[in-house]
């Protein structure tokens, strides 16, 4: 009888449907403290909850990251609206084999950018006859720097901007000293600053705190065929970003930074858990995007992109369908 029934349980145990196994999204991200969304949605479960795993992979720069992007090779990406903007308009910097079918259906953060300098470089009037180094000279954060340095009363012909890759390039140029400043992506001018370099400013402030910097962006198309992957990744990211900002996971937040990035002294990781998670100024409560940051992007293209062209529709760009079945779950 025993024999029996072990043997139909075994039978019913060979029949039943295996549990599928997650898919695997490939995101491609630049490297930094800016990715710790993602990493708490990992740790904690989120992503597995939604039925999706995240494999991350760190880009060089923005051409890498657009050019793969658009021609398959991931599936999502977070990166500047700008570059989405950029090359669906045909101003991006790096040539690509198909037409960019880009969308973006999330947000993040307000661009988190600061403008840090070598410790010689005390003023804004003290980077005439310097090179700043920026990702790619026509798109991303340049056009950002560009504006922040004629705000402060720098013209065309008063700097010079070298291309030098993404911003843990750009960092470690800094670090070396090899060029005068650059815009860093917080948390990058904490150790920066340690280090005896010169924080001169913020982006957010010089555009009266709306610019709109990282977003989830993906293909058009991969969305309308992978609809509850991207819900799942949405769902998992925002849940992720809820779990940093409650305060009673503050010890294990600033714990899972340091995992992730393990050269970083205790101290400046808690010091970066108040920038990038300040209640005001941190990451986007919700990943929401913020509509006037976005048409700050806009009027900063229509000014320096080429070819030149008047943008002001952000609904061009964005489609947050997928967000709010998400934020429905």
């Amino acid at each position: 009888m025993l024999r029996t029934f072990c043997l139909i349980a075994a039978l019913l145990l060979a029949s039943a449907p295996a549990r599928a196994q997650a898919p695997t999204l490939e995101v491609i991200v630049f490297a930094g403290g800016f990715n710790w969304p993602i990493w708490a949605a990992q740790k904690q479960g989120y992503f597995a909850q939604s039925n999706v795993a995240v494999h991350l992979t760190p880009t060089p720069g923005s051409e890498f990251q657009l050019k793969n992007l658009i021609e398959g090779k991931f599936d999502l990406a977070m990166t500047a609206i700008d570059n989405v903007i950029a090359y669906t308009e045909g101003q991006g910097e790096a040539p690509v084999s198909v037409t960019p079918d880009l969308v973006v259906v999330m947000g993040g953060d307000n661009g988190f950018l600061r403008l840090v300098a070598i410790p010689t470089v005390k003023t804004y009037a003290d980077l005439k006859g310097k090179e700043l180094t920026v990702d790619a000279r026509t798109t991303g954060y340049a056009f950002v720097l560009e504006k922040m340095l004629q705000k402060r009363g720098l013209k065309d012909g008063d700097y010079s901007l070298v291309k030098a890759g993404g911003v843990l390039a750009r960092f470690e140029d800094l670090m070396q000293h090899k060029h005068a400043a650059t815009l860093l992506l917080s948390p990058f001018e904490v150790p920066a600053q340690a280090q005896g370099l010169t924080l001169l400013g913020s982006a957010i402030d010089a555009f009266k705190g709306h610019y709109q910097g990282l977003v989830a962006a993906t293909r058009r198309s991969w969305a309308k065929e992978h609809q509850a992957e991207l819900v799942g990744y949405i769902h998992g990211y925002v849940a992720g970003l809820a779990w940093l900002y409650d305060p009673k996971n503050r010890d294990a937040a600033i714990a899972l930074f340091r995992e992730n990035l393990p050269n970083m002294a205790p101290e400046l990781a808690a010091k970066s858990y108040d920038i990038l998670l300040d209640p005001k100024q941190g990451f986007t409560r919700k990943a929401a995007i913020d509509m006037k940051g976005v048409t700050t992007v806009l009027a900063l293209r229509s000014e320096y992109g080429v070819p030149k062209k008047t943008l002001d529709n952000p609904g061009k760009y964005i489609d947050l369908t997928w967000y709010k079945k998400a934020l429905a779950k």
